[in-house]
């Protein structure tokens, strides 16, 4: 056995020297390096990179889905707006309201938020009221001009729509709240259908969200799409039954996506942005190639799926907000 060991440490010894010779695209380090495979307790040179495996396990089957359930914030809308009202602008005005310091404000309020983390009173702007004395309704609308729509994510909703995809968004956002940012981006004009959590009283974090919600929104689970870039609420959706479960790791593109620390989706399929997963767009090097702003045209999909073009928007009944 001992032979065995040491014939296969030369081998291994011997591949490494033609990798580092002869194919500098494979440097020690990368993905497709055999130093790699080595010290994770095994050598193998891989026949195709992982990059491929993972661009394969979030591709969509579109042919395979009537029903897109969607988030809202960090998934079409980005969450730096979320992300500055509750970790800066609350503490600020917090800190004003009760004469103390920004730094006293925050070391008082981060327990008090975590510690209502995924429950509904984390997602009640009623209950933060109570709790902070300040009307949080009021104070989001003094900032509500910097709502804004992720890249992309636009363009997503109309080519779903020309396809004939039933458009749901699911949110743990406040009505209020969603009726602040349905104001500003229109963004309930795309869908066929608005609900929010809150008319359960459970988070999409909980079993009976999902029980609930398909007593009023009547779906397929095996041809239905969950997209949300939270990790325990796609659990929650997986564990529903949802066949197409996908992740969204750029939330926010106002922090460069940095806004909160990196999540842990374990295997659920992730994408950066909605836009990855646009059925009309050319699928390039790994992703969908979406080409936005001046000087840029999305390019048409060859398969010859409807362009985006092909939804009037003036023609958009708004959703039923639930």
């Amino acid at each position: 056995m001992l032979y065995a060991q040491l014939t296969q440490l030369f081998d291994v010894a011997e591949q490494l020297t033609i990798d580092i010779v002869f194919d500098f695209s494979h440097r020690p380090g990368s993905p497709q390096s055999p130093i790699v495979g080595w010290l994770k307790g095994r050598y193998d040179t891989p026949m195709s990179s992982p990059t491929a495996l993972e661009n394969d396990a979030v591709r969509l089957d579109w042919d395979h889905i009537d029903t897109v359930l969607l988030d809202l914030d960090g998934t079409l809308l980005d969450l730096g707006f979320d992300n500055d009202f509750w970790l800066d602008f609350i503490p600020s005005v917090y800190a004003a309201s009760q004469a103390m310091t920004l730094e006293q404000a925050k070391a008082d309020l981060t327990p008090r938020f975590r510690a209502c983390e995924g429950t509904m009173s984390w997602y009640c702007i009623d209950y933060w009221s109570r709790e902070l004395g300040l009307n949080v309704e009021a104070l989001k609308r003094t900032q509500a001009e910097r709502v804004a729509w992720l890249p992309g994510a636009q363009t997503f909703l109309k080519r779903l729509r020309a396809l004939g995809k039933r458009l749901v968004l699911l949110t743990n956002s406040h009505p209020q709240v969603l009726k602040i940012k349905d104001e500003q981006t229109g963004v309930t004009s795309y869908l066929d259908a608005a609900i929010s959590s809150h008319v359960f009283q459970v988070p999409k974090e909980s079993e009976r969200f999902w029980k609930a919600v398909r007593e009023v929104e009547p779906f397929n689970p095996q041809r239905s799409l969950f997209v949300d870039d939270s990790p325990p609420v796609l659990r929650a959706a997986q564990a529903a039954g949802i066949r197409w479960v996908r992740g969204v790791r750029r939330a926010s593109a106002a922090r460069g996506g940095q806004g909160r620390p990196a999540r842990d989706y374990g295997d659920i399929p992730v994408v950066e942005s909605v836009s990855d997963l646009d059925p009309g767009l050319p699928w390039i090097d790994g992703r969908h190639d979406v080409r936005e702003g001046a000087g840029h045209q999305a390019r048409r999909d060859p398969t010859g799926l409807p362009s985006v073009e092909a939804v009037d928007d003036s023609h958009i009944p708004p959703a039923a907000l639930r």
